[in-house]
């Protein structure tokens, strides 16, 4: 018996079904860059919740993936405050319209 391949969508949320997607992708990926500049610079749990003026379990949360809690905004304000520039950018699927926001 062979099992067949599923190509991936490129979203692995989208590829398991689950609500909002698109959404589950983006906080997945903020927080990844969150954790990966917390181990980067050694920050202890402690030191980066005094650094990001949150709980410890907060970032207990965003090194595990267990996001359901925690907004892009939030996430975003963790980036800036571990001196990282956001970039938001909406452009119109059929047209030359772009909007341009940067934070940090």
């Amino acid at each position: 018996m062979s099992e067949g391949i599923t190509p991936s969508s490129g979203n692995v949320f989208a590829d398991i079904g689950l609500p909002y997607p698109e959404e589950a992708l983006a906080k997945s990926q903020l927080a990844y860059r969150i954790a990966t500049i917390i181990k980067a610079r050694g920050l202890s749990p402690e030191a980066a919740a005094n650094l990001l003026g949150t709980s410890q379990s907060k970032i207990s949360l965003i090194k595990t993936g267990q996001l359901g809690g925690i907004t892009i905004d939030r996430l975003m304000r963790f980036l800036t405050a571990l001196d990282e520039e956001v970039e938001i950018i909406v452009r119109h699927r059929q047209g030359p319209f772009a909007l341009h926001v940067a934070l940090g």
